[in-house]
């Protein structure tokens, strides 16, 4: 269903009056449809397969595409500023997209070693990191920031099998973190900017819920949280008076007392939890002020403008702000059922550039309505809730990493594609899986799957 109507919508997307069938290869949706074949062919030859193969050859096939990323980064011509494809005369095709499932192989192979648990030892953690991140760092050399992010999406997957839930809670603050300090620069609070004043107080607040219920220790929690209120106070009355304070020494003076305080309380106690609490509140703080050199110095300056066009900071309508702008524009005007199939205005009239690729979802927005994105979330729901299911029924550790790597990359895609195309989210250029125009990703997700589907096949043939 997914790939059907991706296919129809591209031919909508492409379609400029000339009335040429939906099938000529010489239009986007005609090459979808050979590419759509071939995949088909490449997820019947993958079920001919014994299984035991993705598990025997999951190092050499990870070796192998680590090998093929390697030699992008000399090979690929550039394109738009990005050396991430390989060309063979009239095809091009991306290694990024078929990294992801030598990646899931690795780290489902990782997973099933004998006596493997995440949480044994720490080295655990790092060989697995090292899997994850070892693509990364060579698509980031390709200057393909939007496909190495996808492979962050893993987390999750350690998250299933062990990781404490602490490290997800700290990547989510952190990117509230970023947001908020670089959105919000003015007005200044105490001397310093809002959004590093907002951030003071959220560490402030996180640490003493922090101390509530994780350290579950009331009597510390109350000494800490009746030390802030008394500095607020005492730091009132002198603002009051017309004694100034910075607020990055106020903050700093607070928090670094009461992380002493509950170091302390640590020794006292001999408890790991205050550790991991202080190390928290520590790490907000150097975040936080790593925030401003990252954004300015490490972001390239297109990066920079995307991410201020995302948060609203700067409004580039004729620049980098354009295609969200018109995505925006094409998808409002939809309405509730849409404007009909090859009737959409903003589409025909090619207002939103690259739309049968990365924006293909504003042409399902703009003809089909609410009601058409709507079904077509519905039936990428469906689809994820049947992969997790599919994950939970298998009973050996392989097929389940597996099946969540499969699952974390499809979210991702799914997420942060509808996303940048709302205005959600900086546009970072990753498709919309299954509707997108293209060979590579569609091949990358149809090997993806189809060794899932063949792992699941074989599930009841395995010993335990």
């Amino acid at each position: 269903m997914l790939v059907s109507a991706g296919a129809v919508s591209i031919y909508a997307a492409s379609y400029d009056f000339d009335n040429a069938s939906m099938f000529d290869f010489q239009e986007f949706s005609g090459k979808q449809f050979l590419w759509i074949g071939l995949s088909l062919v490449i997820g019947f030859v993958i079920l001919l397969l014994d299984y035991r193969i993705y598990e025997a050859y999951a190092y050499p096939i990870y070796g192998a595409v680590i090998l093929i990323l390697v030699a992008t980064i000399f090979l690929a011509p550039d394109i738009k500023g990005s050396r991430s494809w390989l060309v063979f005369g009239p095809v091009s095709l991306q290694p990024a997209e078929f990294g992801k499932f030598a990646t899931a192989l690795a780290l489902a192979k990782l997973f099933d070693s004998y006596n493997f648990l995440l949480n044994a030892k720490i080295s655990n953690y790092f060989r697995a990191l090292i899997i994850i991140f070892l693509p990364i760092c060579l698509i980031l050399l390709q200057k393909e920031t939007g496909s190495a992010l996808v492979y962050t999406s893993l987390i999750f997957v350690l998250y299933r099998e062990g990781m404490s839930g602490l490290v997800l809670f700290s990547v989510l603050c952190a990117v509230a973190y970023f947001v908020v300090a670089v959105k919000f620069v003015t007005p200044l609070v105490m001397g310093i900017p809002a959004g590093e004043f907002s951030v003071f107080v959220t560490i402030t607040v996180i640490y003493c819920v922090m101390l509530i219920f994780y350290c579950k220790d009331l009597i510390i929690a109350r000494n800490v949280i009746l030390g802030i209120i008394g500095s607020a106070l005492i730091t009132s009355v002198l603002w009051f008076c017309g004694v100034h304070i910075n607020g990055t020494a106020y903050f700093l003076t607070v928090l670094g007392l009461s992380m002493a305080y509950t170091l302390l309380a640590m020794f006292h106690h001999r408890l790991g939890k205050y550790l991991v609490t202080v190390c928290f509140a520590a790490t907000s703080i150097l975040f936080l002020f790593s925030v401003n050199y990252v954004f300015g110095n490490v972001l390239e300056p297109h990066q920079q403008l995307r991410i201020k066009v995302a948060l609203g900071i700067e409004e580039d309508l004729r620049g980098a702000g354009y295609n969200v702008n018109q995505s925006k524009i094409a998808i409002g005007s939809g309405g509730l059922t849409g404007k009909g199939f090859l009737n959409g205005t903003q589409t025909k009239l090619k207002y939103v550039p690259e739309q049968h690729t990365d924006f293909i979802f504003c042409t399902i927005g703009e003809e089909e309505g609410f009601a058409g994105s709507t079904a077509v979330l519905v039936v990428f729901l469906a689809f994820i809730l049947r992969l997790i299911y599919l994950a939970e029924r298998q009973r050996k550790p392989f097929g389940r990493v597996y099946a969540y790597c499969v699952v974390s990359f499809l979210i991702f895609h799914l997420c942060i594609n509808i996303g940048m195309v709302i205005g959600l989210c900086p546009v970072i250029g990753i498709p919309l899986p299954f509707f997108s125009y293209g060979g590579s990703a569609l091949w990358g997700f149809t090997i993806l799957l189809f060794i899932l589907l063949r792992i699941d096949a074989s599930r009841k043939e395995r010993r335990d």
